[in-house]
């Protein structure tokens, strides 16, 4: 089994003493980069491996994880419309297509799209909280009340309730990521 030691771990530690916004952004972007780390080095084989009695892959996970980045900080919380590839799918013909078709990308396109999603997270973040003093209190601009489409909102929220529902979504899927990156090669770590 490898492991990564204190001296190899290069993801970047949330802050102890930092205010609201910087302490959830900083959990965040440690949760982003261990999605980073559990899936790097690995083949296109092993990256839609399903050793676990699950449909889940690591690839169909990085596929998921670049969709909701887009739909929570592009479509979500600035209201814009969502980005390609994510524009012309029919979900209602496969509400789980991001996962199911990751085995049609190579592991550079899974790679590259999560990684590009996250970057533009970050920017559309940016642009969020450069409009208020506190942007954890800002109201997104999309709601079920506005678009009953909308596929997960329930409501209006604000952009605190965004934040934490996206460490919740990463958490729970770098939980899954530690089982199936060790069924594939053993790896372990936190």
């Amino acid at each position: 089994m490898s492991s990564l030691t204190p001296e190899e771990d290069a993801r970047p530690e949330p802050p102890q003493h930092a205010d609201e916004v910087t302490t959830l952004m900083g959990f965040l972007d440690f949760l982003r980069a261990t999605v980073a780390w559990k899936t790097d080095g690995l083949t296109s084989a092993e990256l839609q491996r399903r050793p676990l009695p699950s449909t889940m892959t690591l690839g169909g996970l990085l596929k998921h994880l670049a969709f909701v980045e887009d739909y929570w900080f592009c479509y979500v919380l600035l209201g814009q419309e969502p980005c390609a590839p994510w524009n012309d799918i029919d979900w209602a013909d496969d509400p789980d297509w991001d996962w199911n078709s990751a085995a049609a990308n190579s592991p550079e396109e899974l790679r590259s799209m999560w990684a590009s999603a996250v970057e533009t997270s970050r920017e559309q973040w940016d642009r969020f909280a450069a409009r208020t003093d506190h942007p954890l209190d800002g109201m997104v601009a999309r709601s079920t009340a506005e678009d009953p489409d909308a596929r997960w909102t329930r409501g209006d929220m604000n952009a605190r309730w965004v934040l934490t529902h996206m460490i919740e979504e990463y958490a729970r899927h770098c939980g899954h990521a530690d089982l199936l990156r060790e069924s594939i090669d053993g790896s372990v770590g936190e």
